[in-house]
Order: C-alpha cells, then structure tokens, then sequence
C-alpha cells in the first residue's frame, strides 16, 4: 500500500513540548504521530469517538520511530501520515514530521514522499490491531463495513484508479 497518498496536518511547535537542550521531547513526536492519524481517520470520513462508541478499539502494538534532526520552539512542522498495511484485521500508518517555512505549507495530500514540503526530521510509524470490548481481534469488514472501505478507497497518488 505504498502507493497511498500522504495526508498533512500542520503544527507549530509550542515552548512546553520542549525539553532543557531546547528541541523537541522526544516523546511528544509519538503525540504527533497520533494527531496525523486521528486527523487522516477524520478526513477519510470518521472519527475515533465514533468508532469507539460502535464498540471497536485500535490499541498500538508496535511503534517505530527514528530520529533525523530536532525541532525547536515556534518551528512548523507538518505531522504527514499514510496507511503503509491494511487487512481487515490489522491496519499500520508511516509517519513522518517535516518542517517547513512559512510560505511552504498548507494542509492536504500528496502524493509521493518526493512531493512532500520541507526538511525530514523524524520518520516512523505504527501497526494496529482492531478489538472489541473485550480486547478480541476483531474483522473491520465484518464490524465496520463502511468504515472498512473508507480506508480501502484512501485516495492514491494521482493517476492511479
């Protein structure tokens, strides 16, 4: 599923997410990861409230996430997100945070990651798992269809059907 679009959501980088050296806490690009992929859920026509209340969870059960260059206070960044894996079962997102300039950004899609604005600062990602209540492994197609084919039908890059 490599040939699935890249959404974006612009940040600023406020002074609290920094740490003493004067960058980003490490940690809070895993917070950034999870705003890239809330707000591509949203896009994509659902959100997370709606999900949970139809009784599915999607708990993290793996995270990658490696480091490139810092990002400091009053920086924007753009948080871009993609679905790399999907089965209706498991569903995985690559993440990526760029900074960009001020004129560089506006949120959306994009196609390849050579179409994406900015300078790499951090890549990575996250493999889900769907559950129920109870924390079973649960089918997306067989619980949420329409969800389910939402996410299928995220848009490619362009020219593709």
């Amino acid at each position: 599923m490599a040939d699935k679009q890249w959404f974006v959501h612009p940040l600023r980088v406020r002074y609290q997410e920094t740490d003493q050296m004067g960058v980003v806490f490490h940690g809070n690009y895993v917070t950034w990861f999870e705003i890239g992929r809330t707000e591509l859920i949203r896009a994509a026509g659902y959100d997370y409230k709606a999900i949970e209340q139809q009784g599915l969870l999607l708990p993290v059960v793996d995270l990658q996430c490696r480091y490139e260059q810092p990002a400091r206070y009053d920086d924007q960044v753009l948080v871009c997100t993609r679905v790399a894996d999907f089965s209706p079962v498991r569903l995985a997102f690559e993440s990526q945070v760029r900074r960009v300039d001020t004129e560089q950004w506006h949120a959306g899609s994009y196609g390849s990651e050579e179409e994406l604005p900015g300078e790499r600062l951090v890549s990575g990602g996250t493999r889900h798992v769907w559950v129920n209540e109870s924390w079973r492994p649960t089918r997306l197609d067989k619980a949420l269809p329409e969800l389910y084919e939402l996410l299928r039908a995220w848009p490619r890059e362009q020219g593709e059907g």
